[in-house]
């Protein structure tokens, strides 16, 4: 078989050049009825593409039809081509398109089980957590007599949960008003009710690259065709990005600006004045998403600050904070788009819970947050002035030096693909973030996410001090 043209550079993702080229082969006969095709380990290592890559692009063919699963066989070109070739092209399951993430997420990436230990996960520790004041906040909640409680919320949200964010922005020189602020079940309901609003089938959308995996997979899920934007220490590749706005046409650009995730970095104002100057020159909307603001103690520019609400569109949430289990999060935009997201959240899902906002509230306005954010900052700190050196020790090199927050980037020289570190890692009850689920491309990386507030366990600092002496790689 003729060899694959897989390029590792081009910004069409990796998945879709694979399966574009099993297409043709099979339409050209190249690749009969009931051939075989190559094994996943097998073309993943002649490619150098990940096995989740080659996954994803398997499934894909088989949802499109023209392959055919074998338990324990393989995949093999579907034996009933000809009536495939004359019927209409189907659609791609959306759930086919969200393979790695599904992936972590199956891994006990949300399990309670305290027997696993987490460095790569997403969130802090239990016991970092304002447990006592939330149950106060619940229990003064239940106490008052409110009929609201049995009704549905309002559609904007909770408004005195709105009145109170256009205060937390207006310290961040954001200005916002109540009706320009729409409260949603956290920052992935912010997410999916903005690709909802923009994208159509096909549509090109800017991700960071590396970025947060969830995102990929919600774009993908609304048809979105994904390009990534590498990201430098200071915010995003402005070369880079003027090069993609100009040839994909994209019509949002999602990304971190302040503690981005997974490296750790924040936008400087000289790069986040010139994403915004080529927002206007192609007309891209920017979608800032800043889940991570309230951990931030060092410098970092937002776009909603320096553009107020014009071409950005800001999302916050609470779920990192302070309670992944009341999901309130909330979108801030110009008028007009507010109120269309509005409506959109109310044909999608009617209303947010009132209950969980008027807690996030008392929270806010009873000064029990503002305090356990202060011990959260402290902590985290503490524990990066620990960890980083720790792992510089162990032979680890970071993507860039981390401003502040939960995340680090890092890898081990001579390691070029850290997904089967990963695996490996789960069999010995830790939860690495391997750099694959990162990268919008879903290719090879030797990168690893840690996460500076559960660095704390020895377990975890064993298995690493003895990867990083070799003594695991030759398993793998």
């Amino acid at each position: 078989m003729t060899p694959f043209q897989v390029d590792h550079q081009h910004a069409r993702p990796l998945v879709e050049q694979i399966v574009d080229q099993f297409i043709a082969r099979i339409g050209d006969k190249s690749l009969r009825a009931g051939s075989r095709l190559p094994s996943i380990r097998g073309f993943a290592a002649e490619y150098h593409v990940s096995k989740f890559t080659v996954v994803e692009a398997y499934d894909r063919l088989v949802a499109l039809g023209y392959v055919q699963s074998r338990r324990g066989s393989g995949f093999f070109v579907a034996s009933r081509l000809e009536a495939h070739t004359h019927s209409p092209v189907r659609r791609e399951p959306p759930l086919r398109r969200c393979v790695d993430s599904l992936w972590l997420l199956r891994q006990d990436a949300l399990t309670t089980d305290n027997d696993i230990v987490k460095p790569g996960c997403g969130w802090l520790p239990a016991d970092w957590m304002p447990q006592a004041e939330l149950e106060k906040a619940l229990r003064d909640l239940t106490r008052r007599s409110n009929p609201r409680l049995t009704a549905y919320g309002e559609p904007f949200g909770y408004r005195p949960l709105r009145q109170q964010l256009c205060v937390r922005l207006a310290e961040l020189e954001i200005e916002a008003q109540p009706e320009q602020i729409v409260l949603t079940h956290g920052a992935m309901q912010a997410l999916d009710l903005i690709a909802r609003y923009f994208v159509d089938e096909g549509d090109a959308v800017l991700v960071d690259d590396p970025g947060f995996f969830n995102v990929f997979a919600n774009q993908k899920l609304n048809g979105a065709r994904l390009y990534g934007v590498p990201r430098t220490a200071n915010g995003p590749d402005v070369v880079v990005l003027e090069k993609l706005l100009a040839e994909h046409k994209p019509k949002l650009f999602i990304t971190n600006s302040v503690l981005h995730n997974p490296t750790g970095t924040s936008l400087n104002r000289a790069t986040a004045h010139r994403c915004l100057q080529l927002a206007e020159k192609y007309d891209l909307t920017i979608v800032e998403d800043d889940i991570y603001s309230d951990f931030q103690t060092g410098p970092g520019e937002r776009f909603a600050a320096l553009d107020q609400l014009h071409r950005v569109i800001y999302i916050g949430s609470f779920s990192k904070t302070l309670s992944a289990n009341l999901r309130v999060g909330f979108i801030a935009a110009d008028p007009k788009r507010a109120q269309d997201l509005c409506d959109l959240k109310l044909l999608t899902g009617l209303s947010t819970s009132e209950a969980s906002e008027r807690v996030i509230h008392a929270m806010l306005t009873e000064g029990a947050y503002r305090k356990h954010m202060e011990r959260v900052r402290t902590r985290l700190k503490q524990a990066a002035d620990v960890a980083l050196p720790r792992l510089e020790s162990l032979g680890f090199e970071f993507w860039a030096q981390p401003t502040g927050g939960m995340f680090a980037y890092a890898k081990l020289p001579g390691i070029a693909d850290a997904a089967p570190l990963a695996q490996a890692a789960l069999g010995e009850g830790l939860m690495l973030g391997p750099g694959v689920l990162f990268c919008p491309d879903n290719g090879p990386s030797p990168w690893l996410r840690f996460n500076m507030a559960h660095m704390q366990h020895e377990r975890a600092w064993h298995w690493l001090a003895k990867v990083a002496a070799g003594e695991q790689l030759a398993a793998l």
